[in-house]
């Protein structure tokens, strides 16, 4: 006969036991969240936000390159990084605007398409307003794509702005904005989980190249007394 003073072991408790399960079950299910997060849906304005700051950075460093490779003062490359800082500031907003306008009529008219081949009804009016509050928004999208230019048109404005000296200004734009195309190729491909070492030289090329080119034709053509 049994002891009353035994534990039984129906009423033995295992509390060490119990929370490593626990603890377990809780790393699986943020594991299967982190590998289940589609990286896909910060497509949108991943690309607006990196391609707006890339073409900002390069096109105001091309232009203030361009200009100085034939004229060596301060002011006249300053003026026009701050032209093409509003220029493209604005073009990008409106291009943006345009584009995202137009898919959001596209996606209305498919949403209005399909509430009338499936007819209406209450579940359907709630879906329908769940999938408005998903759709894009052009004003949104073009205030982002403005900013996003202006702050990659900035970093060759403010590289500029206090060195007077011709040869070393050239090159304090080449360098920073150098740098800028690393930073930036390296915050897509980690935000996009994509290969960093390869986003960044391709973004880094890209943008050397481009200044390259404008600094080149523009003093052939300043040269030529065309």
């Amino acid at each position: 006969m049994a002891s009353n003073n035994q534990p039984s072991l129906s009423n033995t408790k295992f509390p060490l036991a119990m929370n490593e399960v626990e603890q377990q079950a809780t790393l699986s299910l943020e594991s299967n969240k982190e590998d289940d997060f589609d990286y896909s849906k910060r497509a949108q304005w991943l690309r607006a936000a990196v391609l707006g700051a890339n073409d900002g950075l390069v096109s105001t460093a091309s232009l203030m390159m361009g200009v100085g490779a034939v004229k060596q003062d301060i002011k006249s490359m300053i003026l026009t990084g701050f032209a093409g800082l509003v220029a493209g500031a604005c073009s990008m907003a409106i291009g943006e605007f345009v584009s995202v306008y137009s898919q959001l009529d596209i996606e209305l008219a498919q949403m209005k398409r399909k509430r009338e081949k499936e007819g209406e009804d209450r579940n359907g009016q709630e879906d329908e307003e769940e999938e408005k509050e998903k759709l894009p928004n052009p004003l949104q999208a073009a205030a982002a794509s403005a900013l996003a230019f202006s702050v990659g048109a900035m970093v060759p404005l403010l590289a500029a702005s206090f060195i007077r000296n011709y040869k070393v200004r050239l090159g304090a734009v080449v360098g920073t904005v150098g740098l800028a195309l690393v930073v930036f190729g390296w915050l897509g491909a980690v935000l996009g989980k994509a290969p960093v070492v390869r986003s960044s030289v391709r973004v880094l090329v890209g943008g050397l190249i481009a200044m390259a080119i404008t600094f080149g034709l523009t003093k052939l053509i300043g040269s030529s007394a065309l």
